[in-house]
């Protein structure tokens, strides 16, 4: 599929999604809504992605910590 055929709204799907996983995020914490007052649909959803996002973090953390038991 080239470039010409990807709906203009296409690429910016993926930032939406974050922002909108963001404010969930906000919004539970400020105790506007509960993670349970989600449908179990959208609790799966979040979960999957917030675990995925933690283990391409883990994975992408090539330097470590900053600890201080670095060799030079």
């Amino acid at each position: 599929m080239s470039d010409k055929n990807i709906h203009p709204l296409s690429s910016s799907d993926a930032g939406l999604a974050r922002v909108t996983e963001d404010l969930i995020e906000l919004l539970i914490a400020r105790g506007v809504i509960r993670f349970t007052d989600l449908p179990l649909a959208a609790q799966n959803k979040l979960l999957e992605r917030k675990e995925t996002r933690a283990r391409l973090s883990n994975s992408l953390d090539l330097l470590g910590d900053d600890s201080g038991n670095e060799t030079i």
